[in-house]
């Protein structure tokens, strides 16, 4: 009888570590560093010149082969300068900015190849991904909190060695908001002139370049 009880016990044991090893397989940890970039009444395209250093944490949750959930934070910064654009309003406007981003959000993820758990697989994948987020930030003019972003990108992931993994991803944090540049309705503190105005119906943007490095838990060591 005890002998029964005992084997009971083993395979609840087995079966427990078996299905932790899996759920730990889902599991991954990293962290990103890039660069920044603005878009908006400063700069209307995107410019290299005005690339400013940024970093990320993040954690990802592999529900299937194919979705993953990510949260993660991030921070870093975004500039513009006026006199380097060829539009002679924006020379004659003279604006520059700098301003500091930190900002949090969750992803769903889709990658388009299948990440398989086994040893003898080479794992990797190009993927999208979109979510929502908050970011706060300040510059000379305005410090915001709490402003809505809508993230939407891609990257490609690959896994160089288990369990660790590298990726290259861009991303663009589309905003509501006329003041990530510091230059909105009321900026100057005055009726707009040509020459002082910003465009109320660009909202400013900014996007995330980042080389990332992961390590996903594939074992559970038993004690």
């Amino acid at each position: 009888m005890y002998q029964n009880e005992f084997r009971k016990a083993r395979l609840i044991v087995v079966g427990l570590f078996i299905s932790l090893s899996i759920q730990a397989q889902k599991i991954e940890i990293g962290g990103g560093l890039g660069g920044m970039l603005y878009k908006g009444d400063v700069s209307p395209s995107l410019n290299p010149r005005f690339y400013r250093p940024a970093g990320s944490l993040f954690f990802r949750y592999n529900a299937t082969r194919s979705f993953s959930i990510r949260g993660s934070g991030s921070l870093g910064g975004i500039r513009g300068e006026d006199r380097v654009s060829s539009d002679p309003l924006q020379k004659a406007r003279d604006y520059s900015f700098r301003t500091n981003i930190a900002a949090a959000e969750i992803d769903f993820e889709y990658n388009f190849l299948n990440y398989k758990a086994s040893p003898r697989v080479k794992n990797w994948s190009p993927y999208v991904f979109g979510g929502i987020g908050l970011c706060r930030f300040n510059n000379a003019v305005v410090r915001v909190g709490g402003v809505v972003t809508y993230p939407l990108g891609m990257g490609i992931k690959y896994e160089i060695k288990r369990p660790w993994s590298i990726g290259v991803e861009f991303g663009t944090r589309f905003t509501t908001n006329d003041y990530l540049d510091g230059l909105g309705e009321n900026t100057f503190g005055k009726a707009f002139t040509k020459v002082t105005q910003s465009n109320p119906a660009l909202k400013d943007s900014y996007t995330y370049t980042a080389i990332t490095l992961s390590y996903t838990f594939y074992k559970i060591v038993c004690p």
